[in-house]
């Protein structure tokens, strides 16, 4: 028995060695990205195509409301495959803006794509340099501490 606490002591002492050696970097990619200028003129650039397609929706749901306003004035006189077609127009058109919507905003959207093109330059910089930081202190790991969870660069 004491062999084997003596051999399990002896192989705990090896693996942690190796992790005591590592050495470990942090980064906050937001605060560079922050006092990049590319970054900046993407920002401008992305708020103004973001307002653009907001104004876009909201022009398209006072047409939506405009519709419904003008369905509820006509529904006493209206007969019923009438009141159908018009319900099914107003539906139509609320899908129509939803997808709008997701086209433009959603996670896989245009604004998504578009933030993606114009931050890659500033990340690729910012990669570059880290890059430089840990052949020239020798680093094993960079953390950035700008991500939700922890991710690992190198």
């Amino acid at each position: 028995m004491k062999r084997f606490f003596c051999a399990f002591a002896f192989l705990g002492l090896l693996t942690a060695a190796p992790a005591q050696a590592q050495r470990l970097g942090y980064i906050d990619t937001e605060f560079i990205m922050g006092k990049m200028p590319e970054y900046a003129q993407a920002q401008v650039e992305l708020n103004k195509l973001s307002d653009t397609w907001q104004k876009e929706i909201e022009f398209q749901k006072k047409d939506l409301d405009k519709m419904y306003r003008n369905y509820q004035n006509e529904e006493v006189v209206l007969t019923e495959p009438m009141k159908k077609k018009r319900q099914d127009e107003i539906l139509k058109k609320e899908q129509e803006i939803k997808a709008y919507q997701t086209k433009q905003f959603g996670y896989e959207g245009q604004l998504f794509k578009k933030r993606a093109e114009l931050n890659k330059p500033a990340q690729d910089k910012i990669y570059e340099a880290v890059e430089k930081m840990v052949k020239a202190k020798k680093l094993d790991i960079v953390l950035d501490k700008a991500s939700e969870g922890v991710v690992l660069l190198f």
